[in-house]
C-alpha cells in the first residue's frame, strides 16, 4: 500500500537540505550570520545528496 513507506536516505537529507534552505532565506533578511550558517549546513546536506547519488 505505500501509507507507511520509509523513506530512503536520499530523501531523507533532501526534505532536510530543504528546510534548511528555508530557514536560511527567512534569516537572510534579518540576521546575516546565522543566514550564512544555516546556508552553509545546507551546502555540506548537498554534497552528501550528490555523494549517495553517484
Amino acid at each position: 500500500m505505500g501509507l507507511f513507506k520509509k523513506r530512503s536516505k536520499a530523501e531523507n537529507l533532501q526534505k532536510r537540505y530543504e528546510k534548511l534552505m528555508s530557514e536560511w532565506h527567512k534569516l537572510s533578511t534579518v540576521n546575516r550570520s546565522a543566514s550564512d550558517a544555516k546556508y552553509e549546513e545546507a551546502q555540506k546536506v548537498l554534497e552528501q545528496i550528490e555523494t549517495l547519488q553517484k
